[in-house]
């Protein structure tokens, strides 16, 4: 097959930065967290990146992101857009949240004609996971059954802030496979180690070494056919119950396709940090660990010499 495709999540920036123009750098050049995961993309092997955007903002994603990249690798853009659904269907009246990461990954369906990976635009995954799922996408033939997945698995451990909660799918394997992957949605590093909560107030504990997502996947690309057949299920069951708020996730998707036998989700594990700005106060921890990435060699600096 040819080499991988790298899809960067990217539709929820402008409104989670509050505008493309003010992306905070941390790298000591002016480098944002995606330019670290297409860069550690292309040493791997990957053969383009594909971001998925509003199109309101693909003038300013040129610019800001976009252009100093397609000078290294090339470059391409899908459009996430509220109304690009299966035929016959509209939006519900009054919806204007996003239909999800599932939703995301379908709208490059277009463009991807190669095993591909998925990931979130302001998560930094380190260059082991790149190189591990791009060993894995070449592995893969068409039309193979049960359709053959993989996901990159963190120990929760390296994946938490000191500054407050996180979301993180906590994962179940068996014999190397991904068996279950269920979300919780508020997980702290506490004194006696990490732990969830549903309500606040009731607190479950977690082993540090659990295996956690960071929504970093690798699919065929057979993927999208069950994407495009899932989202129309999805329309017509959950979003018809919460018309205005429900989500097609992609976890959500590959769980079903797992449970169902007709997919597999290989478990390649990472023993890098994750980094990610969740609060303001977790930046000058990402801007040191970068630094110091950079004076160890793992990063030239600038970045894009």
């Amino acid at each position: 097959m040819a080499k991988p495709i790298l899809l960067v999540m990217a539709a929820g920036m402008g409104s989670r930065y509050g505008g493309l123009k003010q992306l905070d750098p941390v790298g000591q050049n002016g480098e944002i967290i995606v330019d670290y995961s297409v860069f550690d993309a292309l040493r791997a092997g990957f053969s383009k990146v594909i971001f998925i955007i509003k199109e309101e903002n693909e003038a300013d994603f040129r610019a800001v992101i976009g252009d100093r990249m397609a000078a290294h690798i090339p470059v391409e853009y899908a459009f996430q857009r509220l109304d690009d659904l299966p035929e016959g269907l509209a939006v519900p009246e009054g919806r204007v949240k996003p239909w999800g990461t599932g939703h995301a990954v379908l709208a490059a369906r277009h463009l991807v004609d190669a095993p591909f990976a998925a990931i979130n635009a302001d998560d930094f995954y380190g260059a082991e996971a790149f190189q591990k799922l791009a060993e894995f996408l070449g592995t893969l033939s068409s039309g193979e059954t049960p359709m053959p997945c993989a996901m990159v698995g963190y120990k929760l451990e390296n994946t938490l802030t000191e500054n407050g909660y996180v979301s993180r799918g906590v994962c179940e394997t068996r014999d190397g496979m991904l068996a279950t992957v269920v979300e919780r949605k508020r997980i702290e590093r506490r004194a006696d180690g990490p732990a969830f909560t549903e309500d606040g107030e009731y607190w479950t504990a977690l082993p540090p070494d659990a295996t956690v997502s960071m929504n970093f996947w690798g699919f065929p690309p057979e993927f999208m056919q069950d994407l495009k057949r899932d989202f129309r299920v999805f329309l017509e069951t959950e979003a018809k119950e919460n018309p205005l708020t429900a989500e097609f996730f992609l976890p959500f998707v590959v769980n079903d396709r797992v449970r169902a036998g007709g997919a597999t989700v290989r478990m390649l594990h990472s023993n890098d940090r994750w980094f990610g700005v969740t609060y303001k106060a977790d930046k000058p921890v990402v801007v040191d660990a970068l630094r110091r990435m950079a004076e160890e060699g793992k990063y030239p600096a600038p970045l894009w010499k």
